[in-house]
């Protein structure tokens, strides 16, 4: 493949999964992307940190402090008191946070779902198969752990 068909097709994947979670975003209503972004991150490491959490999500902790602020006014995270230290704070979802990012997600699979369902039935599989290894790849998974 030459890199500019190999850079076309990864440029409209980005593009359509990008296009994909902003309408299932837009359906949601009253929740960025940004903050999506931070509850996913959020359902990966919790309970966290702060800290962790900016790590996570590659923004400062201050930045993530205000975004965290919001989404606690939203009743999407909680805040509570670590049990290994008073002095620690370590975040988690609420319930309502839980159902927002699945919420989130069964939009974005019905989306991709659509897409799949316009791909001739025979290629089905083997698309599915590639976009597996892919996604790992994307996560730092080695090709010969993906099932």
């Amino acid at each position: 493949m030459s890199p500019r068909k190999q850079d076309d097709a990864l440029l409209a994947l980005a593009r359509g999964m990008i296009g994909l979670s902003t309408r299932a975003a837009d359906e949601l209503g009253q929740v960025s992307i940004v903050q999506l972004r931070a509850l996913t991150m959020l359902r990966q490491l919790q309970p966290t940190s702060l800290v962790q959490l900016a790590e996570g999500i590659g923004v400062t902790p201050s930045t993530t402090s205000r975004l965290v602020d919001r989404l606690v006014a939203a009743g999407l995270v909680e805040r509570r008191t670590s049990p290994e230290s008073r002095r620690q704070i370590e975040l988690r979802l609420s319930p309502d946070g839980e159902a927002t990012l699945d919420r989130y997600d069964r939009a974005r699979l019905a989306g991709m779902a659509e897409a799949l369902e316009r791909l001739p039935e025979g290629r089905r599989e083997a698309v599915l198969d590639a976009l597996a290894e892919f996604g790992a790849a994307l996560c730092g998974i080695p090709a010969a752990v993906v099932p």
